[in-house]
């Protein structure tokens, strides 16, 4: 009954604060908005690429490809100038046996495309080549030459179609994220306002047990950060139409756990910090480093003892599972180790929390 009440007062308490409300609940939302036009945006990569020299077949097939630009020029010289100026970001030069690639390299996704679409280019024109010596082979042998169609290509997709986008494949692990940031922040913010104004003072001098305070608290934003990931995940599938292949409810439960482990882990930081501003300085301890090992860098580029660090990131198994739910169809079988852990984090939280208001009354 303790710990009901206490959950009452303090959300009684949050629903008069509505720019913290907002910034709950509104804010990620926006967030999430704005990074799905600003990805959705770029999806198509514009490439201007100077030739000097270079086959007019080859030159016609790249250009066949999407965003491609291909200016003709008459000396390497003139084709330097324009890259220099900013007006190519590649320059391709046949010498007769060779290519001579210059690629700006400003923007390393535009380098590897005219990588690609050179490597492209020369076998398709290769093959034409082939298909015609072979027809003349043909005819000066007396053979009729066959006829050889281009073998079509079938796409087939496990997620997404050929529209799915950078941010769709992110998307898992941002939701997941943006629920961590926020409980995190509001949650260690409303309890260090609440002892710094001297009302978790007074509580504590009632006979109300260590254990009835955290819980309470727990209890109270558990509430609020279950409303949150609910928002959140409609939000990101209803309005922003991202493609769910496994089970929503696995999705939802992952996040909500998530969330009571920001919101642990958010009340166990107030404990040690003085000021708003000390608590900010928490940022880029804690919630930097969630994101960097989140999923959104693959870990297997990373080195071996940054692997081990990611192991205590509990946003490292959150974005494992919502990745694996959302995006391959995973279900309890294959997410059970990730809940488990987050399941873990959160009782160690929870008991950091009981003893370390210890700081503040002995009994």
């Amino acid at each position: 009954m303790k710990i009901w009440s206490i959950a009452v007062r303090v959300l009684k308490e949050l629903f008069r604060d509505k720019r913290t409300l907002a910034l709950m609940f509104l804010a990620p939302l926006l967030i999430l908005t704005i990074m799905k036009v600003v990805f959705n945006s770029n999806a198509d990569v514009s490439v201007n690429i100077g030739t000097v020299q270079v086959e007019q077949n080859l030159a016609r097939a790249m250009a066949d490809t999407k965003g491609m630009h291909i200016k003709k020029y008459v000396t390497e010289s003139q084709a330097q100038k324009a890259l220099s100026d900013n007006k190519l970001d590649a320059v391709i030069t046949y010498n007769g046996q060779d290519f001579d690639v210059t690629y700006a390299n400003v923007d390393a996704s535009k380098t590897a495309v005219v990588k690609g679409t050179l490597a492209t280019a020369q076998i398709k024109t290769n093959v034409v080549a082939m298909k015609k010596a072979l027809g003349k082979l043909q005819v000066a042998a007396g053979i009729m030459p066959q006829i050889v169609t281009q073998p079509k290509m079938y796409n087939h997709y496990v997620y997404g179609d050929a529209k799915t986008t950078y941010f769709d494949k992110i998307m898992p692990i941002l939701m997941g994220f943006f629920v961590f940031l926020f409980v995190f922040l509001i949650s260690g913010m409303a309890l260090l306002r609440e002892r710094t104004t001297g009302t978790l003072g007074r509580l504590l001098a009632t006979p109300v047990k260590r254990s009835e305070i955290v819980l309470g608290y727990i209890l109270s934003y558990g509430m609020l950060a279950v409303l949150q990931t609910l928002l959140i995940v409609g939000y990101t599938i209803l309005v922003l139409n991202v493609e769910v292949v496994g089970s929503i409810v696995w999705v939802v439960v992952i996040n909500i756990l998530l969330a009571m482990v920001a919101l642990a882990f958010g009340i166990l930081m107030s404990t040690f910090a003085k000021s708003e501003f000390q608590m900010m300085q928490f940022i880029p301890i804690i919630l930097v480093p969630q994101l960097f090992f989140s999923g959104l860098i693959s870990l297997d580029s990373m080195a071996d003892w940054l692997k081990y660090v990611a192991d205590i990131m509990p946003i490292k198994y959150a974005g494992e599972a919502l990745t694996n739910v959302i995006m391959t169809g995973a279900g309890f079988g294959q997410i059970w180790i990730d809940l488990l852990v987050l399941v873990g984090f959160l009782v160690v939280l929870t008991i950091a929390n009981i003893q370390g208001l210890k700081r503040y009354r002995k009994v």
